[in-house]
């Protein structure tokens, strides 16, 4: 019998289901990706945390491979990684389509 625990999905996946739970960082996510780069202090600007709270997220954003980080000077500028939400993604197409195709099941089974 199969694990039903096993992820076939890639391994990072739970690493950005999880940067992805805080309201904060998807929308210092959402910011980065309307505005393009940004740097530290512009986020803490716009964000209304703490400086040390943005970095927090911003370094647990980067762990989950959603964003890049440039150092310049003694700024570090931030960016959205284009390709970061693809495997999130695939998942929920995966689970998008089988759940549409159920919803439709149970429709006909109404009329």
């Amino acid at each position: 019998m199969a694990n039903i625990l096993q992820d076939d999905c890639s391994p990072g996946i739970d690493a950005q289901f999880k940067a992805l739970s805080d309201g904060t960082r998807r929308a210092l996510l959402e910011h980065l990706v309307r505005e393009g780069e940004q740097s530290v202090h512009a986020l803490t600007a716009v964000s209304g945390v703490s400086q040390p709270m943005v970095s927090r997220h911003l370094g647990k954003l980067k762990r989950a491979k959603l964003v890049t980080a440039r150092r310049a000077g003694r700024e570090t500028y931030y960016a959205a990684r284009a390709k970061g939400l693809a495997p999130v993604v695939q998942w929920m197409a995966v689970y998008g389509a089988l759940w549409s195709q159920r919803f439709t099941e149970l429709e006909g089974m109404e009329a």
